[in-house]
């Protein structure tokens, strides 16, 4: 057998006249997901596989295929002819856009066997000459292959050539994804042989000298390696013994090294090549010089060997000297070299004369950690999961390293400025308590805990600018906005719209065994801030201060005095504490809406609909045929009465000394402490302390717990339902019991709102009830108002954690006003 070798990911054309036994290659050697066959495709277009004209439209969807699997790191073969040079020409170009490498496999038989086969079968009706003209067609290609951008060209001339071949697929040279480490991951060291002489005694390696008492090795006894991103050389004052330190501990199997601009630029000059012995490049030509021909050539040898960067760790670690987008990782073209080497480049310069380079990191999503240099920083910052860890050792700076996959940043200072640098230091660190327009407008993505990644648009993010910088309260002061709550499925059941069954039926399935539902206040959500000494804020779902100044203090002031009494401070070692809770009466915040859009609404109803049904009531008994019309109306005229009971039943004013019940729910936060993790049942007790040491304040949250697995538990928590909504309550919200809920597919949703029949004529209108508005309402779409809900949700959990870590008030910004984002109608961002 002969063993040949193809990349793991390349585009592979098979080359061949029609009858040289493509298919049948390619189904012995290669998967049936892997091939893409011309003739299946003109099939799927035209019926016919052997219908010619369908031969454009059959490419397009071939093309089409191959982009998809190679967009995923699949290898992907072509089952066509390929024998001219324009037909070939659009499939490197694919391989080129997807930067994998192209492969072609050429099947040059004998023309008499091709058209023997061909003859054999019915649907080949064309004639000999074809097959004639197409193995001409291939016989002129093969001189050209390589010069088209093949990177491998494999020619089986014969029968047994063929039969005998068998394929090894090979790893690229920058896939080490089998390789875990752990590692220690170098930055940037420009000839500083003193301070990585130092940095590897600090990171536990034993440095190992030669008979002169040069450093030649360095191992480590808990078998960590080193990774080097590259610019070993340059600048500093001893780049031969930066190399020969570098290239005896690559040698040995203690290090990795991916190449820099400055080893790309180094063997161009080696290489004789017109070099501009510039920014150190002399410095280090003249090292080696001195230091001999043979360590010269063997530095040639090992700068040129270098890749480009390193797939590392299952893929969770990409090294490159400039970092490098999540599309071109393990990927192979020039254009992924280009990138590693010198970062995304405008191709522009500065004032320095140095390129202006895209911030890149900015915009990463990938799931793979990214370490770099190339361009120093005065401290490692961690952008979107990638870290620089150039931090200017040869200008002064440090010589840093990360360990992996602890993420522990390891520094030593520079013994001294080796080299000026052409641009000048950049800016100090910025102030953590100053927050930046770049923070949040654009298209964001936020890092959480407990559901990861979570975009968000640059449109919303737009219109929560209008709102935040109007309205908000101080960001200094606004840690958290609670999320938007979604209702249940719609409900069958006759004249309903939302019901506790789909509540249970939504948690059972999500693995939820236990829920709460907790009675639902018609009031306004508000989060209460409070401190000990009894300052702090009050704010809307929005962040608007909820009330006016002299009011908010004497409500903080009240508050933080029933929770001291309480002793909620004491138990929870806490100087401040943020509460989730609804204020009564709705009117507090709602007055406009209630007396401009409801009263108005109930006004006009009420007085008009009576006096149709009195006329109509005239007409039926004067007989005429009204009997219908008047039957509809008065229907209408008791839905009026009904809409205007309901919402006055949550506007009635509150006996109290200031006028208003506060209904807490949820402890939030409090000094360094987060508790999404109690179960409702212990946030509940807090709040019922709370009622119990100021019962004039706060209102208790009625609630109920229910088994979703049984019967009977939800029979009383239906029939508990009804009670509440019976009595003109606004209904309950039903909660995992434990709190944050996991189910099989992630993050459940925090809670369900279930709203009784007589309140959501609030909602929908008075005569929302009719079955045909009913009906149009159950096709209610609930996914995306959910989906919104779990990654608000997040958002939230997000804030509070950075808030009380201690994170920069600009990181703990970005989720709140990330929140804001997504309740925000979208607006053109270059407005």
């Amino acid at each position: 057998m002969t063993e040949l070798a193809i990349p793991r990911l390349s585009l592979i054309l098979l080359i061949g006249t029609s009858g040289s036994g493509k298919s049948t290659f390619a189904a012995e050697h290669f998967a049936t997901t892997e091939v893409i066959s011309s003739d299946d495709c003109r099939a799927m277009v035209s019926d016919d596989a052997n219908d010619q004209g369908a031969t454009g439209d059959a490419f397009d969807v071939l093309e089409y295929i191959a982009g998809k699997r190679l967009s995923r790191g699949l290898l992907t073969v072509i089952d066509a002819t390929n024998v001219q040079a324009s037909s070939r020409k659009s499939l490197l170009a694919l391989a080129k856009e997807h930067d994998v490498l192209p492969v072609a496999i050429v099947l040059d038989l004998p023309v008499s066997l091709a058209v023997e086969r061909n003859a054999s079968r019915p649907d080949r009706t064309f004639g000999s000459h074809v097959v004639k003209r197409q193995h001409d067609q291939l016989r002129r290609s093969l001189r050209s292959l390589k010069r088209e951008g093949f990177r491998t060209v494999h020619v089986l001339d014969s029968v047994e050539a063929v039969a005998q071949v068998s394929f090894t697929r090979t790893r690229l040279f920058n896939d080490r994804s089998d390789d875990h480490g752990p590692f220690d991951v170098i930055g940037d060291v420009h000839g500083c042989l003193g301070e990585l002489r130092e940095l590897l005694m600090r990171l536990g390696y034993i440095v190992i000298e030669d008979a002169d008492g040069q450093p030649v090795d360095a191992s480590h006894t808990d078998r960590r390696r080193v990774v080097f991103v590259g610019d070993l050389v340059d600048r500093g004052p001893d780049s031969v013994g930066v190399l020969r330190l570098a290239m005896g501990m690559v040698a040995s199997g203690n290090a990795l090294c991916v190449s820099g601009n400055h080893e790309a630029k180094l063997v161009r000059a080696l290489s004789r090549k017109d070099v501009a012995p510039s920014h150190g490049l002399q410095g280090t030509l003249d090292e080696l010089s001195a230091a001999g021909a043979e360590f010269t050539a063997a530095v040639r040898e090992f700068c040129d060997g270098l890749v480009a960067h390193y797939v590392l760790d299952g893929g969770r670690l990409v090294v490159a000297h400039a970092g490098l987008k999540e599309k071109y990782h393990g990927r192979a073209s020039g254009r992924v070299r280009a990138f590693a080497l010198y970062g995304d480049t405008s191709g522009e310069t500065d004032e320095f004369g140095l390129p202006v380079r895209y911030p890149w990191a900015d915009d990463y999503r990938g799931a793979a950690t990214v370490l770099y240099g190339h361009t120093p920083v005065p401290t490692t910052e961690w952008v979107n999961n990638t870290l620089c860890l150039d931090t200017g050792c040869v200008f002064g700076g440090s010589l840093t390293a990360l360990r992996y996959p602890e993420r522990e940043v390891v520094s030593v200072p520079a013994a001294a400025t080796y080299y000026e640098p052409v641009r000048p230091p950049a800016p100090p660190e910025r102030d953590p308590q100053v927050l930046a327009l770049t923070d949040v407008l654009g298209p964001r993505v936020i890092d959480t805990a407990y559901m990861g990644r979570i975009s968000l648009r640059a449109e919303n993010a737009a219109g929560a600018l209008e709102v935040m910088s109007r309205f908000a309260v101080a960001p200094s002061e606004l840690v958290y906005l609670p999320p938007t709550m979604s209702p249940v499925d719609s409900s069958s059941r006759d004249g309903l719209l939302e019901h506790p069954d789909e509540a249970f039926d939504f948690f059972a399935k999500n693995a939820v065994s236990q829920v709460i539902c907790e009675e639902k206040h018609m009031g306004s959500r508000a989060v209460v801030r409070v401190s000990v000494d009894g300052t702090g804020v009050i704010h809307t779902r929005t962040g608007r201060a909820f009330f006016d100044t002299d009011t908010q203090a004497a409500v903080l002031a009240a508050v933080a005095r029933a929770a001291e009494m309480a002793g909620v401070f004491a138990e929870l070692g806490a100087t401040w504490l943020l509460i989730d809770t609804e204020i009564l009466p709705w009117t507090v915040k709602a007055e406009a809406l209630v007396r401009d859009q409801y009263a108005r609404v109930g006004a006009a109803a009420t007085t008009a609909l009576p006096a149709a049904v009195s006329v109509l009531q005239t007409a039926a008994d004067r007989g005429l045929a009204v009997s219908d019309l008047l039957t509809r109306t008065r229907s209408r005229a008791a839905d009026a009465d009904r809409f205007v009971d309901a919402y006055r039943r949550h506007v009635a004013p509150i006996d109290s000394p200031l006028g208003i019940a506060i209904a807490p729910f949820q402890v939030l936060a409090s000094d360094g402490a987060t508790y999404e993790t109690r179960d409702h049942g212990w946030h509940l007790a807090i709040a019922d302390r709370l009622v119990d040491a100021a019962p004039e304040l706060f209102r208790t949250t009625r609630r109920c717990v229910v088994d979703t697995g049984d019967a009977s538990s939800r029979a009383q928590g239906i029939a508990w339902w009804e009670e509440l909504t019976g009595a003109g309550g606004e209904g309950m919200v039903v909660k995992p019991l434990a709190n944050v809920g996991r189910g099989p597919k992630g993050l459940v949703q925090p809670g369900l709102k279930v709203r009784g029949r007589e309140y959501l004529r609030i909602i929908y209108g008075a005569d929302y009830t009719t079955p045909s508005t009913l009906e149009g309402l159950r096709r209610r779409n609930l996914g995306q108002k959910r989906s919104m809900a779990l990654r608000e949700y997040a958002l939230g959990l997000e804030a509070l954690r950075r808030a009380t870590e201690g994170e920069p008030l600009w990181r703990i910004h970005q989720c709140v006003f990330g929140l804001l984002a997504m309740e925000s109608e979208p607006v053109d961002p270059r407005l």
